[in-house]
């Protein structure tokens, strides 16, 4: 079996390397190939991946960060492999734009959306793909951030928003989900060919989760997550303008054709 984990980055020079050695390290009894789609990055992201990976893709069956800030990948006789791909946006199309360039990349059986930044643990992955492959009862794990712990407290504000998203959503589509825009999405590949996204912003989170919600085939599944959610002086992107696009979008996608799955 192979595990395609998608990760869109956008100025995540600090983070990305200690990123993908959390993330090589999870499942270690897994395939696992990384599409990390760099959106244009201007902090010094692009070059660092250039100077990783400047034949394209590697493979390893482990991976670390050495004292300089860069990847040093091991090979041993035995073990699941980890191949790193990296793909470039020669303009900045914005996350979900990142992610429909790793939707068509990805040829795992099973495919899982990580961001750049920390705030999410793979290690919460181990449960979400059992529900998928070991038990066989989902085509779709979501996490939760409001159903794990740790979950860093933050601004009142972005909980309500978030629960605000989520019921609005529950309410259009029928489908009872705590956190629709969570980060934390696994879904088979059955479900990634069904996919038609068009959204290029954060309104990637409820295209997706609409087409999924509308098709009424799938088997949808919701559990807890740790979340180390960061301020925006550390770096968070999403702003109160995107919450007010949310709820449009939800509406749109809910009575239009962009909402609909193949």
């Amino acid at each position: 079996m192979l595990l395609s984990v998608l990760i869109p980055v956008y100025n995540e020079r600090k983070t990305l390397a200690t990123l993908l050695e959390v993330v090589c390290a999870a499942l270690p009894g897994v395939d696992k190939e990384l599409i990390v789609v760099d959106d244009c990055s201007t902090d010094g992201t692009r070059d660092w991946l250039r100077d990783n990976f400047p034949d394209g893709a590697r493979s390893a069956t482990g991976i670390a960060v050495d004292p300089g800030g860069n990847l040093a990948l091991a090979r041993a006789q035995s073990g699941a492999t980890v191949t790193i791909r990296p793909l470039y946006h020669e303009r900045n199309k914005g996350k979900g734009g990142a992610l429909q360039t790793a939707l068509a990349a990805a040829n795992g059986d099973v495919v899982v959306v990580q961001d750049a930044d920390l705030e999410y643990d793979p290690q919460d992955w181990t449960l979400m793909l059992d529900l998928i492959v070991g038990r066989k009862v989902a085509d779709v794990v979501y996490g939760s951030r409001f159903h794990g712990r740790p979950h860093r407290s933050l601004h009142f504000h972005h909980y309500l928003a978030n629960r605000l998203i989520s019921t609005v959503f529950s309410l259009l589509y029928n489908q009872t989900l705590s956190d629709v825009e969570v980060c934390y999405k696994m879904f088979t590949r059955a479900v990634k060919d069904s996919l038609r996204i068009t959204c290029d912003d954060f309104g990637f989170e409820l295209q997706l989760g609409a087409q999924i919600a509308r098709a009424r085939r799938w088997r949808i599944y919701e559990v807890g997550i740790q979340y180390y959610g960061r301020t925006y002086d550390e770096g968070k992107k999403i702003n109160w303008k995107d919450g007010v696009k949310a709820l449009w979008y939800l509406v749109k996608f809910r009575f239009g054709r962009e909402g609909t799955a193949r």
